[in-house]
């Protein structure tokens, strides 16, 4: 039996676009730059790595100078 509150590992693009507060064209807008990390293709499907995303985002959050973390 899988456990209930374990976050899933890789995010379809509306889970992403949820997790960005953006829509899903945004996120493939995104994509298509090369400004999102974490991307993986599976055929025409396009997923999100979590922990990759999240990794990315707190590092951009971190180097932004003049910024508290």
């Amino acid at each position: 039996m899988p456990a209930q509150n374990v976050p899933p590992t890789y995010l379809t693009v509306h889970e992403t676009a949820v997790l960005l507060r953006t829509t899903p064209k945004g996120v493939y807008c995104l994509i298509q730059r090369g400004q999102l990390a974490g991307v993986v293709r599976l055929g025409r499907r396009v997923l999100v790595k979590r922990q990759v995303l999240l990794s990315a985002l707190d590092d951009k959050a971190t180097a932004t100078p003049g910024r508290p973390a």
